[in-house]
């Protein structure tokens, strides 16, 4: 009976170090997110199955070009995948299917160049939005089909969950970012 109660107390005890270590590194390292929808088309698509990177933004900021997860503004329940195209204290202008830039750096104006984008691909609307010093400009990469900063403003950096760093589902599309 001896044996049987310290076999039994090994298993709670590495059932609970399993469990207390999976809600650490779900908390405050990494989570997993399933994509819905088609706005990241054809770069992730609905059904991936992705591992956001929460420590990194606790490091440094976001830049330009990244893949993040994020807390919808008027639902904190709803989560989206979009790319950052505008930072902080920058002027994003979209006009005739181009987004550019306007900063410190280019107080003229910088066309993005988005390789990543479907060379078919068009950024519709119009836009002229100065961003605050805690907001950013996110887009999906299906620009026809997806709701975004043109549609509903400016993201608050507060609602950052992480960003994107691996797909693991499906298989034949396994990539680190």
């Amino acid at each position: 009976m001896k044996k049987f109660i310290s076999a039994a107390w090994e298993t709670i005890e590495v059932a609970m170090v399993a469990v207390v270590t999976v809600f650490i590194i779900r908390t405050f390292l990494a989570q997993p997110f399933l994509v819905h929808g088609a706005s990241m088309e054809p770069n992730f698509s609905n059904g991936d199955y992705v591992i956001v990177d929460e420590m990194t933004y606790r490091f440094r900021t976001p830049t330009r070009g990244e893949v993040v997860v994020f807390r919808y503004l008027d639902d904190k329940k709803i989560f989206y995948i979009k790319r950052i195209i505008g930072l902080p204290g920058e002027r994003v202008l979209i006009n005739n299917g181009s987004v550019t830039i306007v900063n410190a750096e280019n107080p003229q104006g910088l066309v993005l160049d988005e390789t990543y984008l479907v060379n078919t691909e068009i950024t519709s609307g119009r836009v002229n939005m100065e961003l605050g010093q805690d907001q950013y400009f996110v887009l999906g990469d299906n620009r026809l089909h997806s709701a975004d900063s043109r549609f509903w403003g400016a993201l608050p950096e507060d609602n950052l969950i992480g960003l994107v760093r691996v797909r693991l589902w499906p298989p034949t599309k396994l990539d680190i970012y």
